[in-house]
């Protein structure tokens, strides 16, 4: 009988030590283990995705972090969720995502996947479904878009532009901000210079976030009837614009959300095609978020959305929307010209209004059209 009762406190003994060993965590499991995943495109795209996955891999191998990246199978909600799942079975524990095609997803598996750290860039509260609130687990960052516009518009006609189109992608309020900052950049430029009864802008969305023949018919047309440059804003729609642009002497292309003046001479095979680039502070975002994971000041983000624009007044380069100097092809409207467009934006003797609802109201010439798509 002892011998019966040794044996079964021994084999009591092995069972709880093997689900012991099955349930707890090493110092390994507890590590940081970054994971991004693309939206509808992969990490090529030359937007989005790609100035994501970048600095997603620049953060992970500076400070010898695990980093892989998931490509949903296809453009649903039910792709990404499973993307997601992925990478979450595969032991990472902080997920980036980059756009506003994120929200179903997040509100999907946030709540049950406390542990997962999740920084969604370009995601707005009003993505989600109404009266959701984002679990602390979830940080989101919008940019202001509008102020990127504004600068690039201003900056264009003040360089001596007075015929201009905005070609957006989806009618999405990112894309609004950017159109309608663009449009009130340009008509205060005109103000200034004197010419607003001179300066026009052609104004339409393509209904899809990439270039096709229909699309580049309708920029031929802009390009051939005058518009000398068009702000091309919606993930690779520039394509369409690009191609017009370069068949007729002087055109150019305005690139948006990262800079894309080599990106657009090196697909086109040209030299200056991109006047200048709207850009949003991508890289920046994920560097200071990823920075808060690691040195546990998590609780900084936790839970909110954060909205972000200018952030000094005096270095340009800190802004997360700010206009690329090194690259732009611009030769009248100078540096510093920019920097002082910067400090009166920053101070608030210049206001750009946000709204996505009503179209600005300007004295330079202002159409829109119906959608391409």
């Amino acid at each position: 009988m002892k011998k019966v009762l040794s044996l079964l406190m021994v084999m009591a003994l092995a069972v709880t030590t093997l689900v012991g060993c099955g349930s707890s965590k090493s110092a390994s499991d507890d590590a940081t283990k970054i994971a991004m995943i693309t939206d509808s495109g992969d990490i090529t795209d030359m937007s989005f995705n790609q100035t994501t996955y970048e600095a997603c891999k620049a953060f992970s191998k500076a400070n010898d972090i695990e980093f892989n990246y998931y490509k949903p199978t296809e453009d649903s909600d039910e792709a990404r969720i499973a993307s997601f799942n992925n990478a979450v079975a595969d032991g990472y524990n902080v997920v980036v995502v980059p756009g506003y095609l994120f929200a179903p997803m997040i509100e999907d598996v946030a709540e049950a996947n406390p542990d997962v750290t999740i920084i969604a860039l370009d995601v707005s509260a009003g993505d989600f479904s109404d009266g959701y609130e984002l679990p602390s687990n979830v940080c989101c960052f919008t940019y202001q878009e509008e102020i990127a516009g504004y600068m690039a518009g201003y900056a264009a006609v003040s360089e001596g532009y007075t015929q201009l189109g905005f070609l957006g992608g989806v009618a999405v309020p990112a894309v609004i901000r950017y159109g309608y900052g663009f449009v009130q950049g340009c008509n205060d430029a005109a103000v200034a210079l004197g010419n607003a009864d001179q300066v026009n802008v052609n104004y339409i969305y393509g209904g899809q976030f990439y270039g096709d023949d229909a699309i580049k018919a309708v920029m031929d047309t802009w390009y051939g009837n005058g518009t000398q440059v068009v702000f091309a804003c919606g993930g690779g729609i520039w394509t369409s614009a690009a191609e017009a642009a370069k068949a007729v002497d002087g055109a150019k292309v305005i690139g948006v959300d990262v800079d894309q003046a080599a990106t657009i001479d090196e697909t086109e095979g040209t030299d200056g095609l991109c006047l200048t680039s709207a850009m949003k502070g991508l890289a920046a975002t994920v560097d200071t978020t990823l920075q808060a994971v690691v040195d546990g000041k998590w609780s900084d983000y936790a839970g909110k959305v954060e909205n972000l624009g200018l952030v000094s007044a005096d270095d340009p380069t800190q802004n997360y929307v700010q206009l690329p100097t090194e690259t732009w092809s611009m030769q009248k409207f100078t540096v510093e010209d920019y920097n002082d467009l910067v400090a009166k934006l920053y101070n608030g003797d210049i206001k750009v209004s946000s709204d996505t609802d009503n179209e600005p109201k300007v004295e330079i010439g202002f159409k829109t059209f119906d959608n391409i798509h």
